[in-house]
């Protein structure tokens, strides 16, 4: 069964609804610190999950790694878990990542739902069948490709996020734009993200999650055109996995400073249209501001690169655009057009 993506309308009777349809002996339900606190109260409740078990871990990427999930691991076997057992991630995208994995991997694979509580995971990691953890300073280095059976999106739970969580789930929705379509595009650099109208925002999130439903619906194991996906991601998990040793930043504006970065190379190498990368770069740096790299930060920030799964050999592989919706895959980048896309990216 592939998975099924609720955009909902009446949360209490489609979460009834989904743990109805899949077999379950228990129900688990993983949440960090933060979904404990502020999401798991809205849902606790329902009678649906009145015999549920909360297992809750660390908050933050820093902690999606292998010692979390062993905790989790522990937890779910400790509290008796079987094969049959239904664990329900309730979180971002660091919840529903890693507890995605460890739901694939214990005893073989149990069922999982996810249900994301910030606007990343409702766009981006929840939807699509990813699964992983950070390991050895690497960014979902292991991991699996494994649907949810279900993932529910429920905008009330954008009321319990702070700004630039709101920013950091956008930054994959400009993404999504830049691979789509000039009309979404356009709206998108539009949208005031300083006063987000949440509603609007509801409608253009079912816009954006449609765009990666189809593309992974053509291309569930990225052997092709899912590598569209990853357009601004060479950079920005560079820069993502360099700011964990520095100042660390959210996925979402990693993602952001990698279109900057990917966008230059589309410009120079595909031609890009120059005012529409300008556009879109004002739009980002209005935004998101700028991180404070210097020239020393290039060869770790290559070494990084180096590393991305996309890679093949030991090049940089990178997804580059024409115009906006054309898309090249498989673009491979050398190291002093690197150093050169970074000088870009620091003077712009």
């Amino acid at each position: 069964m592939e998975q099924r993506i609720i955009l909902s309308k009446h949360f209490k009777i489609e979460l009834a609804t989904v743990i109805s349809e899949c077999e379950h002996d228990k129900i688990f339900v993983l949440t960090d610190k933060t979904t404990n606190e502020k999401c798991w109260p809205l849902l606790k409740s329902h009678l649906s999950l009145k015999h549920a078990q909360v297992i809750t871990i660390e908050v933050s990427d820093t902690h999606k790694n292998l010692a979390t999930t062993v905790k989790v691991w522990e937890a779910l076997g400790d509290k008796g878990a079987t094969r049959h057992s239904l664990l329900i991630n309730l979180g971002g995208g660091m919840v529903t990542d890693l507890g995605g994995f460890a739901a694939s991997t214990f005893k073989r694979g149990i069922n999982f739902v996810n249900i994301p509580t910030t606007l990343l995971a409702m766009v981006d990691a929840s939807v699509g069948g990813k699964t992983g953890i950070n390991f050895n300073g690497l960014k979902n280095e292991i991991g699996v490709f494994n649907d949810s059976k279900f993932v529910i999106l429920d905008t009330h739970f954008l009321n319990t996020l702070d700004e630039k969580n709101i920013r950091s789930g956008y930054g994959e929705m400009l993404k999504h734009g830049l691979i789509s379509n000039e009309k979404m595009w356009a709206e998108l650099l539009k949208f005031d993200l300083a006063h987000p109208d949440l509603k609007k925002l509801q409608s253009m999130l079912a816009d954006s999650v449609k765009v990666k439903e189809r593309i992974v619906k053509e291309d569930p194991h990225e052997m092709g055109i899912r590598k569209a996906l990853n357009f601004g991601h060479t950079f920005g998990h560079a820069f993502e996995a360099w700011s964990l040793k520095h100042q660390p930043i959210l996925h979402g504006y990693a993602v952001a400073y990698g279109l900057i970065c990917e966008l230059y190379l589309s410009s120079v190498r595909m031609h890009f249209p120059t005012d529409k990368m300008r556009q879109t770069i004002a739009f980002i740096k209005a935004n998101y501001g700028s991180l404070p790299i210097t020239c020393k930060d290039y060869p770790e920030l290559i070494r990084l690169m180096h590393h991305d799964k996309k890679n093949r050999g030991n090049e940089i592989n990178v997804t580059l655009l024409g115009d906006i919706g054309d898309i090249h895959i498989n673009q491979t980048v050398s190291e002093s057009e690197s150093k050169e896309v970074l000088d870009f990216f620091r003077e712009s």
